[in-house]
This record gives C-alpha cells, structure tokens and sequence, in this order.
C-alpha cells in the first residue's frame, strides 16, 4: 500500500506530540526510541525514517515552540520599546514558550548548541542560532545605536554568549515563576546594550582603536 504525503506529515506529527509528552512525563534520557514508538503507534524503525536520532527529534520539539514564541513576539511588538525592553521581550516569550519543557531541554540544548557538536540535531541548532540572531539583528537595526547598525560579527558573538548564559541559568533556576532568570535577562540586555556604543577615554570607540593597532 502506497502511503501518501499526507499520511507522512500526520506520522510525523504524531511522532512529535508523542515524544513531546514522553520528554515531559519521563525525561529526555529516559525516554528511548522504542517508547516514542510504541506511543505513537509505528515500527521502532519507522521513527528512524522520520528523524535519524533522539536529539534530532527533541531539537524539532524546541524548534516549533520557539517557532511559536516568534509568532508571539511579532504579534505583541509595538515598535516604540527601547532596544533592552524588545531584545528582554523576545528571550522571554521564548522562555515562556519552552517552559513545559523546562525539566529536560537543558540537555539537549548542551550538546545541540555546543561548538563542538555534530550531527542532525547541531544543524537544527545552527539554523535557530542564525533564525534567533537574524531576529536581533533587525531588533537593533530599528533601535539600536548608529555605530552598531549593522551589527558586527562581534557585537552578535557577544548576545549569542549572554543569551547561552540565560538559557543555562534557566534551566537550573528553581524559583517558583523563574524569576531570578527573568532578573538575569534584564541586566544581561542591559549590559549588551550598553555595549553596543563603548568608548575610550579620548572619545573615540574602542572598536575604532582596535583598528588603528
């Protein structure tokens, strides 16, 4: 029997869903393959077909529902907030938006994010690392200082770093609504922002210095 396109995405989806609860109700390690399978229905080599490994798969989890806290982010955008206030909005609907995955994320964004990392689940992290910035970079085209418009390869290596710092402090913060991260974020973009336009004693900015060793 021919299985259709269609019958393809719903597989596909009910493999997502399925994962998805199992991450929350057992943990990312405890969860195998086989039980995604067994939960959704399909051959443990099916899920295979679908997505080459566990990581790949939980990435795709974190994928859409950063996807969805994009969608978010769009919607309530005014367009008069300070560059602190749109950048600290946009970690947070994020955060928000993995919050029911809060228990187990933490591992699979280590090994995804990391620089050192290979595989299908480093791709899908590459491709949120470039979609997040691309983000950011508009954010501080719209309101960020004339000197960091556009932003350097610099200036984005330094957000990337502070908001890998906040993901790790989120995922380890027990307080009951996380609010120490929510303190973490704002003066992480703070300080971001204040960094944007540094300049040296004489006036000049420390990145034109730079260029003049």
């Amino acid at each position: 029997m021919r299985v259709t396109a269609e019958k393809k995405r719903e597989t596909r989806r009910r493999i997502v869903a399925c994962a998805r609860n199992l991450f929350i109700e057992k943990g990312f390690e405890q969860t195998t393959t086989r039980d995604i399978a067994e939960r959704a229905g399909i051959a443990a080599g099916t899920m295979f077909n679908y997505f080459p490994t566990k990581e790949a798969l939980a990435m795709t989890i974190v994928d859409e529902a950063l996807d969805e806290a994009g969608a978010e982010f769009e919607t309530r955008l005014r367009g008069d907030e300070s560059l602190d206030e749109a950048l600290f909005a946009h970690v947070a609907v994020g955060l928000r938006h993995l919050a029911p995955h809060h228990g187990y994320v933490g591992q699979v964004l280590e090994t995804a994010l990391s620089q050192f990392s290979g595989g299908e689940a480093c791709q899908q992290a590459r491709q949120l690392r470039v979609d997040h910035l691309d983000t950011v970079a508009e954010l501080i085209s719209s309101r960020g200082a004339p000197a960091a418009v556009p932003p350097s390869a610099i200036t984005m290596h330094l957000y990337w770093t502070l908001y890998l710092g906040v993901l790790s402090f989120w995922t380890a913060d027990e307080t009951p609504h996380r609010e120490d991260t929510l303190v973490v974020l704002d003066q992480s973009m703070r300080l971001f922002v204040a960094s944007l336009t540094p300049a040296s004693k004489d006036g000049r900015e420390v990145t034109d210095v730079a260029q003049d060793r």
